[in-house]
C-alpha cells in the first residue's frame, strides 16, 4: 500500500523540503516528491510540518511505570504506548545504579520481549550507573556504587540479548579506562557521568573510548580556571555527544546554549530523565528507592535539588525553539537523528530515509505535536 503526506516542510536529516509529498509504502519511507500522478492517495497536513520520531537515549519511566521495576507491561505497555504522546518512536529503557541481579532483571526483560512493545520501540538498553562515585550520586544509592567490572557488563550483555546499548561510569574509578576500551571494542557506548573526574581524568576516558556524557552540567565537576574539569571536557572534545535536559529546571537556558555553540546540534542529545511520574499529576512518587516530590514541573529531592525530571522529549524540543537557542532543524535533530547516532541505532531510526520505517511526527506551526505516526500508521492525535 502506498500513500504520498502533503505537507509545508519535511526535515530531513541535513536539509528542510519545502512543500512537496513524502511517499509512504508499506510503512516504509519512500521518496520525497515535487509533485504526486493524479489519483495517488494522499494525506494532507498542508499548513504543518513532519519530522521524524523522536529518539529518547535516557529515559527512566513513564505514566507510573519505570524500567526499575522490570516488568514486561510496564516497559512494552505502559512506558512504550504513553511515549508516542511524547512524539516519541524509539526509546531505550534506563534503569538507575543497583545490585547485579536487579540490572539483570531489567536485561532479561528487554531481551526477551523487546520486540511486543505495543507503541515506541524499544532500540536498547542504557544503564545510568552502576560505576559512579559517591561524590556526585545525585538521586541514586551510593551503596550500590562500584568499579566497573567486565564480567559484570559481560553478563547482562548476555541476559539482554546483546540490547545493553549504553552504559554509564564515572572515569576516575580504578580500572576504568580497562574497562571502556573493552567495553567499546564489545560494541557498548560509554557514557561518562555522576564524576567529580578532573579535566585530565575525564579526557582520559574519552582516549580510552568513551563518546557520551551523561546529563552535561548535572552530577559532575564543574569549570573553573584552574581545573576545567568535567564540563571543561564536555565543551573540549570534539566528536563527543553532551546530553542536555532542557526543561528549564536542570540547566538555564543560557548553559544550554553555550554547549550547543561549542557542540553544534549533531553532538547534542537532548534527553529527558524522566521518571515514572512523568504524565502524570503532582504528588510523591518513588525515584529509585528514594521518595520524590513532583511540583512545579519538576522532581525534587527532600534537600531541595532536582531528580530526574518529569520533561517530555516534545517539550524540550520546543523549549529550545521558543528559548531561542536553536533553530527548528537544530532542535529536531538533537531529539531525533542525533541521539540515533550517539547509541548506533541511526541505520533504523531517527531519520526520514527511504527503506526506514516510516516513524514521525506531524507539529503545527508552534511547534506543538499534532500527531505520532508507527509504520505509517496513526498511533497518537493530540
Amino acid at each position: 500500500m502506498t500513500y504520498y503526506i502533503k505537507a509545508d516542510q519535511f526535515f530531513y536529516a541535513y536539509e528542510t523540503k519545502k512543500g512537496g509529498f513524502l511517499e509512504i509504502t508499506d510503512g516504509k519511507f519512500g521518496e520525497w516528491t515535487e509533485e504526486t500522478a493524479a489519483g495517488a492517495d494522499i494525506l494532507d497536513y498542508s499548513g504543518q510540518s513532519i519530522a521524524p520520531g523522536l529518539v529518547e537515549t535516557h529515559i527512566h519511566g513513564f505514566g507510573g511505570a519505570d524500567a526499575q521495576d522490570a516488568e514486561v507491561e510496564g516497559i512494552m505497555g505502559t512506558m512504550s504506548e504513553g511515549l508516542l504522546s511524547a512524539g516519541v518512536t524509539s526509546f531505550l529503557p534506563s534503569p538507575l545504579t543497583d545490585d547485579h541481579e536487579g540490572l539483570k532483571a531489567v536485561c532479561t526483560v528487554v531481551g526477551e520481549h523487546y520486540q511486543e512493545a505495543r507503541g515506541a520501540k524499544v532500540r536498547g538498553i542504557f544503564f545510568e550507573g552502576p560505576f559512579f562515585t559517591e561524590e556526585k550520586k545525585g538521586a541514586q544509592n551510593p551503596k550500590y556504587m562500584r568499579d566497573a567490572k567486565m564480567w559484570e557488563l559481560e553478563d547482562w550483555q548476555e541476559a539482554a540479548h546483546g540490547m545493553l546499548k549504553k552504559i554509564g561510569l564515572a572515569p576516575e574509578r580504578d580500572g576504568s579506562e580497562d574497562f571502556i576500551r573493552k567495553a567499546t571494542e564489545s560494541g557498548v557506548v560509554i557514557a561518562l557521568g555522576h564524576s567529580n573526574a578532573t579535566y585530565k581524568q575525564a579526557v582520559a576516558g574519552v582516549q580510552a573510548g568513551a563518546s557520551v556524557w551523561v546529563h552535561t552540567f548535572n552530577g559532575m565537576s564543574g569549570m573553573t580556571h584552574q581545573e576545567p574539569g568535567m564540563v571543561g571536557a564536555i565543551l573540549n572534545t570534539p566528536n563527543t555527544y553532551a546530553e542536555l535536559i532542557c526543561d528549564g529546571h536542570h540547566v538555564r537556558p543560557e548553559a544550554a546554549e553555550i554547549v550547543m555553540k561549542m557542540k553544534g546540534a549533531d553532538h547534542v542529545v537532548l534527553i529527558t530523565d524522566s521518571m515514572r511520574a512523568a504524565g502524570l499529576p503532582d504528588g510523591p512518587y518513588m525515584l529509585g528507592e528514594y521518595e520524590v516530590e513532583v511540583r512545579d514541573g519538576a522532581a525534587w529531592l527532600p534537600t531541595g535539588r532536582p531528580a530526574a525530571s518529569i520533561l517530555t522529549l516534545k517539550t524540550a524540543v520546543k523549549n529550545v525553539i521558543d528559548w531561542g537557542i536553536a533553530t527548528p532543524a537544530e532542535a529536531i535533530m538533537m531529539a531525533s537523528l542525533t541521539p540515533a547516532k550517539s547509541v548506533n541505532i541511526d541505520d533504523v531510526c531517527g531519520q526520514i530515509k527511504p527503506g526506514l520505517s516510516a516513524d514521525f511526527i506531524v507539529l503545527d506551526n508552534d511547534f506543538d505535536l499534532v500527531a505520532t505516526y508507527l509504520d505509517g500508521e496513526k498511533r497518537y492525535e493530540a
